[in-house]
């Protein structure tokens, strides 16, 4: 047993967070989820996924992985997934043939993030709203997260004593359901272009322009095309008025999403919001009618209101995911 517990703490165990720009590479710990020698590679220098990850192990002088665990931005299908936003592929198989490694896992980039929720301390948690938030803790509790990115990403995590229970979800392609005046009038411009119009399609970052483009044609204006980061700045210098009302209406709207998330889960134990465009415009998102559309659920209000919502800070969720997902691989202790 001495011996068995020995080999388990001297495997190398390599995970990853693969996205459309940005491959991220790192050695998880043996004891509980973390990692490091984290290294970040430009996908577009390498051809495939495999020889990004071998140039990582060449450059942190490992020949060959004990255990390996890569989350990746595209749906799992089988033991694969294709990239959404390159070229890439990341197979099981093509891992277990180049690399010499029998345990190898895959999860979607965001499955990853659900399982960083349990293990982010507190200083990388900020609430969102009056609701005080609670400890995970707790052996059993239910939880959302949610992250506009490119797209909109969410999961379920449920806790049953010392199992995580990822709930996988598409719940961005639901119908988006508007709730005001000016959301129903956002709704009818964008259905003259588009005949389905579901959540991730103003949820997200593609979202935050095709609402700009609908709140533009409702004041009349010219809409030249603009991506987000362009938007936001816009906001913030307050040099557009059709940008200051896009960042309200996106926050507002991300937050009827979670709303429904919460509910659709019964996720009483938090929702959390993670990604790159809630991290970057955190003063935005704090005082924004956010909590106003989590909490405008009619006669089920009272189920959301006492929810605690919560913005993940921490810098890669992703890899801290990867790192649960290596430690399952191995029966090694995630805490």
């Amino acid at each position: 047993m001495h011996e068995n517990q020995n080999s388990v703490a001297n495997r190398k165990l390599l995970i990853g967070d693969i996205g459309g720009t940005n491959a991220r590479f790192a050695i998880a710990d043996n004891e509980s989820p973390g990692f490091d020698q984290m290294r970040i590679l430009k996908c577009a220098d390498f051809e495939t996924s495999n020889e990004a990850v071998r140039n990582y192990l060449d450059d942190v002088g490992i020949g060959r992985p004990d255990a390996i665990c890569i989350a990746a931005a595209g749906p799992l299908v089988g033991d694969t997934i294709r990239l959404t936003n390159n070229a890439w592929t990341v197979s099981v198989d093509g891992l277990q043939n180049a690399f010499g490694t029998r345990q190898v896992r895959l999860l979607n980039d965001f499955a990853a993030i659900g399982f960083s929720v349990p293990f982010v301390g507190p200083e990388h948690l900020q609430a969102i709203g009056d609701v005080t938030p609670g400890s995970l803790d707790n052996p059993h509790y239910t939880i959302a997260v949610l992250g506009p990115g490119t797209g909109l990403g969410s999961v379920g995590l449920r806790r049953f004593g010392e199992h995580l229970l990822l709930i996988n979800s598409e719940s961005a392609h639901s119908g988006f359901a508007p709730e005001t005046r000016r959301q129903f009038d956002i709704l009818s411009v964008l259905q003259d272009r588009r005949e389905r119009v579901d959540s991730e399609y103003l949820a997200s970052g593609t979202g935050i322009t095709n609402l700009y483009w609908a709140l533009a044609q409702l004041h009349g204006t010219n809409a030249n095309p603009k991506d987000a980061a362009a938007i936001f700045d816009l906001a913030e210098r307050n040099a557009d008025p059709v940008a200051v009302e896009t960042v309200e209406e996106f926050f507002e709207i991300l937050g009827q999403v979670a709303g429904d998330l919460a509910l659709t889960f019964g996720a009483e134990d938090g929702v959390y919001v993670a990604g790159g465009i809630a991290q970057r415009h955190a003063d935005k998102l704090l005082k924004s009618r956010f909590r106003e559309g989590f909490e405008r659920k009619g006669s089920h209000r009272y189920l959301v209101e006492r929810i605690p919502t919560q913005l993940i800070t921490y810098d890669q969720p992703g890899l801290l995911g990867a790192a649960y997902g290596a430690l399952q691989l191995i029966g090694g202790g995630a805490g």
